[in-house]
């Protein structure tokens, strides 16, 4: 009774958690010993923040209607940037509360990196109307150039271990990362539920037309969508370089796909409007399971990479069938209730 009153109240939710049961119970299947082992839910504990993190700045254009690409670029440029602020203080000897200065003022330089970045794509298709696709896919290239150019291709690393000691232990048993991308989940969804910004992003991303008319400043609210998203990419980078200590401009090839798997996965709606938290936060996890699993497959990166794009084409193919049917059942519904 109660599993068909959450399917009848809330079929995106029901969805996502019989998936990711399902998704748990075949990686455990495929390898029982490994998958339910203590060391791969911790490995899973500081790999979930990364994609986590990509996974709400796509979130907050997506709900818009939009689609932007270039969130990795941006998280890579940050890192590389701060990485390189930061290594001057492990080239000089600094520790202790000096290098904690370090650390902050490279925080800080990556935030306005995200900002700017975020600036750039939202500028481009808010005042110039330039389709995002094609906005973001451009600007990935260009930031990705930057990150090249900088670095010469190469890796780069030396942060202090007073950052990296975070990146790398926890607390109650569960990892800083992990603390800290569930902070910035709480404060997005705050964002999302609780504010007018959020319902503004909602109003938009169902009819961009309608919320001019109900006095929306849609431009100003597309900005902000796209400066939160570079900030966010940017505390990415930060949490990167804390867990890795490393920093190169083509980390994370897959978090683009990844990340729009878990939005979509997570019944964030490709056409906007909608948008549930608790969704993603299951999403996720779905996502995080099918990665732990290909790791311990051993299936090698071209294999992964044609996985999560096959993955992410079959649940968009089946999200707007889901959407289609539940649309015409609506209509049948009314058609009922008119004739009786």
């Amino acid at each position: 009774m109660n599993k068909r009153r959450l399917s009848n109240s809330d079929p995106d939710l029901f969805r996502l958690i019989v998936v990711t049961i399902l998704i748990f119970v075949a990686m455990t299947a495929l390898k029982p010993d490994k998958f339910l082992s203590k060391a791969n839910f911790s490995s899973m504990c500081y790999q979930i923040p990364e994609i986590g993190l990509y996974t709400l700045a796509m979130m907050l254009i997506l709900v818009t209607g939009q689609t932007d690409i270039s969130s990795v670029a941006i998280g890579n440029l940050c890192t590389i940037t701060g990485i390189t602020i930061m290594s001057q203080a492990t080239k000089n000897n600094v520790t202790g509360a000096a290098a904690w200065l370090y650390i902050l003022g490279a925080l800080i330089v990556m935030l306005l990196i995200g900002v700017v970045c975020g600036l750039v794509n939202g500028f481009t298709v808010t005042y110039f109307k330039v389709p995002t696709m094609l906005v973001t896919m451009a600007t990935s290239s260009i930031f990705r150039g930057i990150a090249v150019v900088a670095t010469e291709g190469n890796a780069l690393t030396g942060a202090p271990e007073e950052l990296t000691y975070f990146g790398n232990h926890g607390f109650l048993g569960i990892a800083y990362a992990m603390w800290f991308f569930l902070i910035i989940f709480v404060v997005v969804a705050y964002l999302m539920n609780r504010t007018k910004f959020g319902m503004e992003l909602r109003f938009i991303g169902s009819n961009e037309k309608a919320s001019e008319y109900a006095g929306i400043n849609v431009n100003k609210t597309l900005l902000k969508a796209y400066v939160y998203s570079g900030v966010i990419a940017a505390l990415t980078g930060f949490e990167i370089i804390a867990r890795t200590d490393a920093a190169k401009y083509d980390y994370g090839g897959s978090y683009v796909n990844q990340a729009l798997l878990a939005c979509v996965l997570g019944a964030t709606n490709p056409d906007g409007g909608y948008v549930r938290m608790a969704c993603i936060a299951l999403g996720l996890a779905s996502v995080q399971f099918l990665s732990s699993g290909f790791n311990l497959l051993r299936l090698g990166g071209n294999v992964k990479q044609f996985a999560w794009g096959a993955l992410l084409v079959f649940v968009v193919c089946f999200d707007v069938l889901n959407r289609e049917l539940r649309r015409k059942k609506a209509i049948r519904d009314v058609a009922k209730k008119h004739n009786s």
